[in-house]
Order: C-alpha cells, then sequence, then structure tokens
C-alpha cells in the first residue's frame, strides 16, 4: 500500500499529535477513557479533541479539548506549561501548524497557522483532491439486480429499488478504482440491450458483451463442482425433507442437486448470515450467476480483495444462498453484502422508466421557467439530461444504504432549479465556479487583470474572510480522507456477512459544501476593481475558488456526472 500522508495536512494526523502531547505520561490514557466508557480512551484518543466547523467557532479556535477532558487529566482542569508548551509545538507528517492556544470557559481551543496553511493547500492542490492512500486487489462488485429472473431486465420492470442497487454499485466502482483497486462489475450485460441503453442515460456504463457470448464451459465445471460437493445432500437426506411439491418437480429431473447451504455456513464458521439458510435446490439460472462472478474473479492480474454483492434488503437472502453455493462449489474469495434499504414513493407506484421521464419533465419545466426561450435545441437537451442524471443520483445516494429513501413523485413537486435540492444546486454551484473563471480570463483578454502568478508569490495572509478559512479547513483539507473512507472499510469489514462502506458521503459533502459555497459567493466579490494594490487578495481567492473547482470536478467524477459550463 502506497501512503502519501506525509505529503499533505490531514485532520486525523492533527488530531493525533495533539492528543499525544495532551496526554503526556502513558498513564494518563485510561484515566481519560472513563468519559466515554468501557475504557475507550486508549484506542480512542481523538476523543480528547475536536475540530470545529460552524463558521461561528472557527472565528476564533480550530481545535477544542473541553472541560470535561482537562478536568480529567489535570487537577482541577489545569493545563500545566509544560503540556501547553508540548501542545503548541505539536509536529510531525501531516499536522497543521499552530499557531497558538489557550485555557477558555470551554476548555482548551487551538488556533492553526492559517496563513502557512493556505499556502500548501493552494500551492500543492492535487494532493488534497484524491486519496491519500492508494489500495492494491481486485474486487467484483455484482449486482443481483441485472440477472435475468426468468428474462432480462427492461427500464419498465426495473424497480426504484433495484435502480438504487445499480447506481451504487457504480458510484463505489468509481471510488474504489480511485483508491487504487482493480474494479470489475458483475454482471456483464449484452450489448444494445434496453437496460443498456437506459442506464446510459444516467451515465453508467455498465459492462456489455457481445450479443450470442455463453459461459456455457464454465458452467458446466461449476455443475459438475457442486454435484461433487462435499455438502451435496445423499438421496436419502434429501426426502427426509422433502415436501411433496419437491417431489413432483424430482421426477421431471431426476438430476437435481441439492446442496445444504446450512452446513456450508457452520463448516466455514461463517457469522452474520441468516440462520434460516437450509438445503437449496441448484436451479440452471443459479449455476449461469456463479459461472459470471467466476469468470470476474478470475479475471483478475492481482489478488482478489472481495467480491461485494450490492443488493436490496428484499433480495438479501437470496443472495446469501447464491454465496453460500458458490462456496459449496469451491469459491474461497471472501464475500460481503452491501445491503440497501427500500426505496418508497408514498401513493404511487412507478417503474425506474416513468421515474427517469418524471425527473427528466420537472427538469425541463424548471428551466423554462428560469430561462424562458433560451431552453431548447441540443445544448439544452444535453444539460437536461445532466440535470435529470444528477437530481436522481443525489435522491438515492444521499441517503445512508441501509436506510429506505423516500421519494416525492407528484406531478407539481421534486425538482427545483433554486435552493439546497440536492443535485440540482450541486451543479448549479459548480457551474458558477465556471462562469467565474470564464469572466477573469475575460478580463485578462482585455488588458484589466495580469494573469494569475505562481502561488509562491501570492501573500495568503490576506484571506481574512471567514468563509475562506471554512472552505479550506472543512472541504479541501478533509476531502482526500473523504475518499479513503470506502477502501478502508472495504479493507477493514470484520468477520460479519454485511459491510457498511458510507457511500452517502460524497453527495452530502457536495450538499454541505455548496451551501457555505453560495454563501460566500454572494457575500464577498472576487473579481475586485482592476487596482495592483488588490490584485493578491483577488489572486489569492481565485487560487481558493480553483481549487474548489477541482474538487468539484473530481467528486462528480465519482457519480459519474459531468460538470456544466453554464446553468
Amino acid at each position: 500500500m502506497e501512503n502519501t500522508e506525509e505529503l499533505s495536512f490531514r485532520i486525523s494526523s492533527t488530531v493525533k499529535a495533539l492528543s499525544s502531547a495532551l496526554r503526556g505520561e502513558p498513564g494518563t490514557v485510561a484515566e481519560a477513557g472513563s468519559l466515554y466508557g468501557g475504557g475507550r480512551g486508549a484506542s480512542e484518543p481523538e476523543k480528547l479533541w475536536f475540530k470545529e466547523s460552524s463558521a461561528k467557532n472557527l472565528r476564533n479556535r480550530d481545535f477544542l479539548s473541553p472541560t470535561t477532558v482537562l478536568t480529567t487529566l489535570f487537577a482541577d482542569g489545569q493545563v500545566p506549561p509544560h503540556v501547553m508548551d508540548r501542545v503548541l509545538s505539536a509536529g510531525g507528517s501531516g499536522v497543521l501548524p499552530i499557531a497558538g492556544g489557550e485555557v477558555i470557559g470551554e476548555g482548551l481551543r487551538l488556533r492553526v497557522d492559517r496563513a502557512v496553511t493556505f499556502r500548501d493547500v493552494l500551492c500543492g492542490t492535487s494532493r488534497y483532491i484524491q486519496p491519500s492512500c492508494k489500495q492494491q486487489g481486485g474486487v467484483v462488485l455484482n449486482c443481483p439486480a441485472l440477472y435475468p429472473r426468468p428474462s432480462l431486465l427492461t427500464p419498465d420492470n426495473l424497480t426504484l429499488g433495484q435502480l438504487r442497487t445499480v447506481l451504487l454499485a457504480d458510484h463505489l466502482g468509481a471510488l474504489l478504482q480511485r483508491q487504487g483497486y482493480s474494479v470489475s462489475c458483475c454482471p456483464v450485460l449484452p450489448e444494445d440491450c434496453e437496460i443498456v441503453v437506459f442506464l446510459k442515460l444516467l451515465g453508467v456504463d455498465w459492462p456489455t458483451v457481445p450479443d450470442g457470448s455463453n459461459n456455457v464451459e464454465r458452467e458446466e465445471e461449476l455443475w459438475q463442482a457442486l454435484q461433487s460437493s462435499p455438502y451435496r445432500e445423499k438421496e436419502e437426506e434429501a426426502d427426509r425433507g422433502r415436501s411433496r411439491s419437491e417431489e413432483q418437480e424430482t421426477e421431471k429431473n431426476e438430476a437435481a442437486v441439492r446442496i445444504n447451504l446450512k452446513r456450508v455456513l457452520e463448516k466455514n464458521r461463517l457469522q452474520g448470515y441468516d440462520p434460516n439458510l437450509g438445503t437449496y435446490t441448484v436451479q440452471r439460472e443459479s449455476v449461469s450467476q456463479l459461472a459470471q462472478l467466476q469468470k470476474a474473479v478470475i479475471g483478475f492480474q492481482v489478488p482478489v480483495a472481495a467480491v461485494v454483492h450490492v443488493t436490496s434488503c428484499q433480495d438479501e437472502f437470496r443472495q446469501q444462498q447464491m454465496a453460500m453455493l458458490w462456496r459449496a462449489g469451491g469459491a474461497t474469495f471472501t464475500q460481503k453484502h452491501l445491503v440497501c434499504g427500500p426505496v418508497k414513493t408514498p401513493g404511487s407506484q412507478l417503474s425506474a422508466a416513468q421515474y427517469i421521464q418524471l425527473r427528466r419533465l420537472q427538469m425541463k419545466e424548471a428551466s423554462e421557467m428560469k430561462y424562458g426561450a433560451h431552453v431548447e435545441g441540443q445544448a439544452w437537451d444535453d444539460i437536461i439530461k445532466v440535470m435529470t442524471s444528477a437530481t436522481v443520483r443525489f435522491e438515492l445516494l444521499s441517503t445512508a444504504h441501509t436506510s429506505p429513501v423516500t421519494l416525492d413523485v407528484q406531478r407539481e413537486g421534486g425538482v427545483s432549479t433554486k435552493g439546497p435540492r440536492g443535485g440540482v444546486f450541486v451543479m448549479y454551484n459548480c457551474a458558477r465556479l465556471h462562469t467565474l473563471f470564464n469572466s477573469y480570463e475575460r478580463a485578462v483578454e482585455q488588458g484589466l487583470y495580469p494573469k494569475i502568478p505562481d502561488g509562491s508569490q501570492l501573500d495568503f495572509s490576506a484571506l481574512k474572510e471567514e468563509g475562506e478559512w471554512l472552505l479550506l479547513f472543512n472541504y479541501l483539507i478533509p476531502f482526500s480522507e473523504l475518499l479513503d473512507q470506502s477502501g478502508q472499510a472495504l479493507e477493514q469489514g470484520g468477520e460479519g456477512a454485511r459491510v457498511s462502506l458510507r457511500t452517502e458521503q460524497v453527495c452530502r459533502f457536495l450538499v454541505s459544501l455548496s451551501k457555505d459555497f453560495s454563501s460566500y459567493y454572494n457575500r464577498v466579490h472576487v473579481l475586485g476593481e482592476p487596482m495592483p494594490h488588490l490584485f493578491n487578495q483577488m489572486f489569492c481567492r481565485l487560487q481558493l475558488l480553483s481549487a474548489l473547482r477541482e474538487l468539484y470536478h473530481y467528486a462528480l467524477e465519482t457519480l459519474h456526472i459531468p460538470p456544466i459550463p453554464q446553468l
């Protein structure tokens, strides 16, 4: 694993260093643990400090160690001078420079050296707009919703819950690839089938194969492996638990193969699976699915880190059956289940195709109300397509995947080009940055402004507006750590069947960023009068907003949403 942590400031590194400095003697760790219960202080030293995030608190502090912590660590809560010196001089790889601190009523507050931090981040933005840790290994993202049962899915019979799993798998694949994983998606679909064309409208480029391709040889190998599996039930065992309907089915197919999934579960000592897993009669459809998975895992040039089944809560039990069946056939790969809550549409029942059509129509009407007769032609068709995709993705991905999503699908609601309303609001603010830099470049061409000089020539102490530090401290610096989370959670997934990867983080991050950026942009006139003594501050602000534009583009790429030049 390649780790570039030492190259950039990180909140986690800073909190860890400050915690070590505050504790001082090793024996004080256990004492601090009493604040949080269960002796957790030793394993969670970050609880000694809190990063501030609100505009109000960031006016006078960046980190706070609460009074409750100080009174636990020190007599009467008084921080000894030598401990204060150690805290103020805390340093190391990735640690933010501390400019000063003092004990106040709320606790020990610290302020970061902002000018130094602005310079480091804005002169090396690329280090902050990417994951800081590079992982290795292959990950298969299996989306059971896309397998034919009994026939291939179409946009008209794809449910909203199934659409959610597809979009989540697509987003997760992009996140994991950026962290260094090799990613393969299952199942591969026939070229130009309806569902592939439909998914492309939402920016999903799902893998395909030419029509007529098959896995006959691999399916036959799996049939043989299951027939000879040590978990296959003998006929006398199967007879004892067989119902009349199963007996009738057996008469039609004497070669039926029954696998005792519970025995697979117990033999492999797997945790978190449904205890009701029992005997499973193997179907051709099941073997076809396993053959696709088998093909995906042997296609990697790197070791397989995990197979992640991205499934709805309604299909979780069936997918657990498939996972155990694959093990019975000889698979030894780590399998995890990422389970999505249901998608609810009170008062209406819509297919995925109807839902997309509704959102597109609402997006077009909202645009016409705002921009009038200009909303016509191919350019606007492309904009509405992207905005519809953004709306749908933010609606279905902004909620933790374990929780249900409730959609407003009434004809008169759901989409607006104004206000903090998810995808539309994010895209609007991303477009504002593009418009700002277009205006600046035109002014340069007219000779009103010089070109932005290299960051090393700028005095970043000119960035004093509270919104500027908030944008850097809450968004630019933490972004790389947010990107790391999916890979870290996958790597540390534990022994249970389920895995939780916090796939909602990027959408929520972008919405929150857009609210704070919009507030700043509405308050501050970035392109000031063309006077030389004002240029330094203007250039510093443009450097900051240029970094934010890079962040927007990178984050939107993980959602497969292209930025829109104007809106």
